[in-house]
């Protein structure tokens, strides 16, 4: 535990009461870009047990927290004592700004952040300093919670809010400004002791009630079940429980659109596929007689549909931790509020005595026939049409890691390359996550913070990130804070030398062929020597030209200790 000032006296500070804190909630790591108004918290985070990771860019710190809290988030399912949240301490207003990135993926992904930034002393500010600004009208549109200790007295109990804000479903980011007077300032206060955690709950028994009622309506020959992360972040156990409910019902099953875990069991007869961002198959597959949406929070198109997504004459249920998300985008005929898994139990409980056999037969028929309507187009995902190109498709790409990593923790900001590793490779619960927000930047990161999670695993499993070669080049000084925490590590990266995503979007806004547009800023030409980038900060790198070097060279990795970035060519 800490106890010595910045200022070199015997006295006790904020500084040191807040590392105390973060060591007497079970905290490990804080991640961060230290500046000058965060020097009394690292010097108190030099005298204590916690590890400081640093990262070379604000951005990349909240990442690595978001991605450690996500992976600790999985740990916790099985583990009660581990605190899973994830602490990032940028410095000031330009610090936060950079931070706001991944902040906004950590807020997407419910990640449990705490973000925190030092600033200007309380007495100082009106003279408008340099780095100065509002740090918490910046940080708040993308936090649960967003405040500053302007007193020391008050820090015990705002560090203790903070903490389980982010940790209490539904779970996220929250900000706290920690200027340096109230660092400095000596204080007789302790930690607050955190408390217990709730859960989200098994929701209203009347709403449950008549969520049954829809679901065993002999009338609904067509039911849909569209899982979202919701119901991953729940636990394994809710993962079972959405399989066996959709056995109880004789639902198809989708994954909803920009879905980033594993909610599923997508090797089960009754999973059909993700719902992709476009308007025209997302309608297609979301037409039913009734839908159950449990979990989601991005079942939306990328761009503005013209049509509904969702039949609104259709029966729909919705099913969440989050108000917000029931009855969000479409009218809800029974609207739960509760913990994934606890209301997925309770609908099975309900369910069973008011469905018949037959209804549930009738439904699996429509199932085969859906299924059986679009396993070819399924089956091409990746594949794409440069059948010439000496270079690996996507397809040939994902088969080989599956290949040979089958049980590897996959960390993924693929981007053109995530919906064909989601459907060629059947991931087992709590084995995959990825950038549910959209922006890039948040997967190199995020992998560096996971791998430092799964070191916590009795059994530490092989960590992947793979991610698209724009993604990477947004922080690739990622790889720097990878070796210096002597993480074990392995970045394979689908390099088809462009902004693909930005291509097909073009294509699909704008219409047309490939030459009827410019493409401009598109294209890296000349390409960046991604293996010598990474062997800068100390990595090793690898450049994978030709389909049939990618399990070997993926092989050689895994073997190795350390951090390995293979750089393998495909083409579009």
């Amino acid at each position: 535990m800490s106890n010595d000032s910045n200022d070199g006296s015997d006295g006790y500070t904020g500084a040191d009461l807040f590392v105390d804190a973060l060591e007497s909630y079970g905290v490990e790591y804080v991640f961060g870009n230290p500046g000058t108004t965060e020097l009394p918290v690292t010097d108190a985070i030099g005298d204590s047990d916690l590890e400081y990771v640093l990262g070379l860019h604000e951005d990349v710190a909240v990442g690595m927290a978001g991605g450690y809290a996500q992976t600790r988030r999985y740990h916790a399912h099985h583990d009660d004592s581990v605190n899973p949240v994830g602490v990032a301490n940028l410095h000031v207003a330009p610090g936060l700004a950079h931070g706001l990135g991944n902040l906004y993926a950590a807020k997407r992904a419910g990640a449990p952040v705490l973000v925190t930034a030092g600033n200007h002393s309380t007495d100082f500010r009106h003279e408008e300093p340099a780095l100065a600004g509002d740090l918490v009208d910046l940080a708040d549109q993308f936090c649960k919670w967003s405040a500053e200790v302007m007193d020391v007295e008050a820090l015990p109990t705002m560090l203790r809010r903070a903490v389980r804000v982010a940790l209490t479903p539904p779970t996220g980011p929250v900000f706290l400004g920690l200027p340096l007077d109230v660092m400095m300032e000596e204080t007789d206060a302790e930690p607050e002791r955190l408390g217990g955690i709730p859960n989200a709950g098994g929701g209203d028994p009347a709403q449950l009630e008549r969520a049954a009622d829809l679901l065993a309506d002999s009338d609904v020959r067509d039911l849909a079940l569209v899982v979202g992360d919701g119901v991953a972040r729940s636990g394994d156990e809710a993962v079972a429980a959405a399989v066996e409910l959709a056995e109880s019902t004789g639902a198809r099953v989708h994954g909803e659109v920009h879905v980033s875990e594993i909610d599923f069991a997508t090797d089960h007869e009754q999973w059909l596929s993700y719902v992709p961002p476009d308007e025209e198959r997302a309608a297609e597959l979301l037409s039913a007689d009734a839908i159950l949406f449990v979990g989601t929070s991005t079942n939306t198109t990328l761009t503005r549909h013209e049509e509904p997504l969702v039949d609104l004459d259709g029966t729909l249920i919705h099913v969440s931790d989050d108000p917000w998300e029931v009855g969000k985008n479409q009218p809800a005929d029974a609207a739960v509020v509760g913990d994934p898994g606890l209301v997925l139990q309770g609908l099975i409980e309900r369910v069973r005595p008011k469905i018949d056999d037959e209804t549930v037969s009738e439904r699996l028929k429509e199932v085969r026939d859906r299924k059986a309507a679009i396993e070819d187009r399924l089956a091409d995902i990746g594949e794409g049409e440069m059948r010439d190109d000496p270079r690996a498709s996507k397809a040939e790409l994902i088969d080989a890691m599956r290949s040979v990593a089958e049980d590897a923790y996959v960390v993924d900001e693929s981007v053109t390359s995530k919906y064909p590793i989601m459907t060629r490779w059947d991931f087992a619960p709590e084995q995959f996550v990825s950038n549910k927000g959209g922006g890039l930047g948040y997967g190199l990161p995020a992998s560096v913070g996971a791998a430092i999670a799964e070191e916590h695993r009795d059994d530490p499993r092989n960590v992947i990130c793979f991610i698209g070669d724009g993604s990477y080049l947004y922080y690739p000084n990622s790889i720097y804070s990878a070796v210096r925490e002597d993480l074990d590590l392995t970045v394979v990266i689908p390099d088809n030398r462009n902004y693909r995503i930005l291509k097909d979007n073009t294509l699909k806004l704008l219409g047309g062929d490939e030459g009827d547009h410019e493409f401009v800023g598109m294209d890296f030409e000349p390409p960046v020597d991604i293996p010598k980038n990474a062997e800068s900060h100390g990595a090793r790198g690898h450049l994978v030209e030709e389909p049939d070097e990618i399990e070997g060279a993926l092989e050689d990795a895994l073997s190795r200790e350390g951090v390995d970035v293979l750089d393998v060519l495909v083409h579009d």
